[in-house]
C-alpha cells in the first residue's frame, strides 16, 4: 500500500484544520501531529502505532488526545476505520484515490489492498437490479496468503523423515 501523495496529504490537513475551526475547536501542534502521521502512513496504523510513531519523532501526544482526533478525522470524513478483526482499530487517511477493498491473511495478518472494476460495476448492477441507490460498500476477505500456502503446501510435499 502506498501513503498518500504530498498534495494529498497536504490536502487532507488543510481540510482537518478547516473541520476544527467549523466546531470551533483549537488546532493545535499535538492534533495536527497525529493528522500529519496518519496522513503519512503506508500502513493502516493502529492507535498504538500512531502513539509509538509520534513518540518516536519526539512528538508528545496524550492518549485522550489521540483518540480524540482520531474521532475527529473520522468525523471529517478525513480517514476510514477498518476492524479487521485483530480487537483493535486501525486507521486510512481517506485521501482522493479510488476506492479499494483488503485481503487479510488469517495467520500471518498481512493486508493486500485491490480493487477491480467489474467487482465495482457488479456492485452496482446488484444494487440496481434491487432499486438500492449505491453509495459505498467495504469487503474484507479473510483467507490465507500465498506465502502462508506455500508453508502448507512445502509442508505437504516434503519427503518423510527416514525409519
Amino acid at each position: 500500500m502506498a501513503s498518500p501523495s504530498r498534495d494529498d496529504a497536504t490536502a487532507l490537513l488543510d481540510r482537518f484544520r478547516g473541520h476544527l475551526r467549523d466546531r470551533r475547536l483549537p488546532v493545535t501542534r499535538q492534533r495536527l501531529a497525529v493528522a500529519e502521521q496518519l496522513f503519512g502512513a503506508a500502513d493502516h496504523p493502529s492507535a498504538l502505532d500512531l502513539s509509538r510513531r509520534l513518540r518516536a519523532r519526539g512528538e508528545r501526544v496524550g492518549t485522550a488526545t489521540l483518540y480524540r482526533t482520531l474521532e475527529l478525522l473520522v468525523e471529517g470524513g478525513l480517514v476510514r476505520v477498518h476492524d479487521f478483526g485483530e480487537g483493535f482499530k486501525r486507521y486510512e487517511a481517506a485521501a482522493a484515490a479510488a476506492g479499494h477493498d483488503h485481503l487479510i491473511c488469517e495467520r500471518c495478518g498481512r493486508l493486500v489492498e485491490f480493487a477491480n472494476d467489474r467487482f465495482e460495476r457488479m456492485l452496482r448492477m446488484a444494487a440496481d437490479a434491487e432499486r438500492f441507490l449505491y453509495r459505498r460498500h467495504r469487503v474484507q476477505v479473510q483467507g490465507l496468503c500465498a506465502e502462508c500456502r506455500g508453508r502448507d503446501l512445502g509442508v505437504l510435499t516434503s519427503d518423510p523423515a527416514p525409519r
